[in-house]
């Protein structure tokens, strides 16, 4: 678990689950460079030691600049993990707005494909190098009233596997951590929307999503930031193409 003179690449980094990520690596030794869509958030992570730039990885010609910027200030790149996510809508499909079931999209399935397109070139000159994208529970279970994010969660699936066999002869690896429920402000405006969307209390509704793991408990962003670092480490060297999950057991998403 050495990243020492590893280079590091976070999407959406500043915050939340890319935070404690970042901060893993960085504890690790690497050195890291996080993106998000926050300014201000970017500009706490400059502060505090990282590496760090606005982008928004929905738009090609962004993450085009992004990994430019990379290439300037680490010299290159061994880890890339695509971090960046959003909720997306909540309700029956036929209720769904058309540009949020687009914008779920662009952001968690396309931007990560416009960030490994873009690093690969960094990627295959660098050492021992690994590509950690981030699916979630919903992206190996059915969720009922969150189409938009658990098909574009599947896809993500997708994406890794098929790299995974794409880049193998180039020795890079590529997995995929699923997250149960993660313990914080996201979870909150899901649960808040499905309670609406239930006409159910929203306390009612939040002790379903406590209990839908094995161990009865919310995933904490340490516990995804822990397995990125171990997918991106030589004790993983051999595990490539995998749907990693990270939820205490979840057998059922409400």
């Amino acid at each position: 678990m050495d990243f020492t003179a590893k280079r590091v690449l976070v999407t959406a980094g500043a915050n939340g689950i890319g935070l404690a990520i970042a901060n893993k690596f960085r504890d690790l030794g690497a050195t890291v460079f996080v993106t998000d869509i926050d300014a201000d958030a970017v500009e706490k992570a400059r502060v505090n030691g990282l590496a760090a730039a606005v982008s928004d990885v929905s738009d090609e010609d962004q993450v085009r600049h992004l990994m430019n910027t990379v290439r300037e200030e680490l010299g290159g790149l061994d880890v890339l993990v695509n971090n960046a996510g959003i909720a997306g809508p909540t309700g029956p499909v036929e209720t769904l707005d058309t540009a949020a079931w687009k914008a779920t999209f662009d952001v968690n399935i396309h931007g990560q494909f416009f960030c490994i397109k873009h690093a690969l070139p960094m990627l295959r000159q660098g050492r021992d190098a690994s590509i950690v994208n981030l699916s979630s529970a919903a992206g190996r279970l059915g969720m009922a009233g969150r189409s938009a994010y658990s098909a574009s969660k599947w896809a993500v699936v997708g994406l890794t596997k098929t790299l995974a066999i794409e880049l193998g002869p180039d020795q890079i690896r590529v997995n995929a951590i699923c997250p149960g429920a993660v313990n914080g402000p996201r979870i909150d405006a899901v649960i808040a929307a499905k309670a609406q969307m239930l006409d159910r209390p929203a306390d009612e509704v939040s002790t379903l999503y406590h209990s839908q793991s094995s161990l009865g408990r919310l995933i904490e962003a340490v516990d995804i930031a822990n397995m990125a670092a171990f997918a991106a480490s030589d004790m993983a060297r051999n595990v490539n193409g995998q749907a990693l999950a990270v939820d205490g057991n979840t057998e059922k998403l409400y």
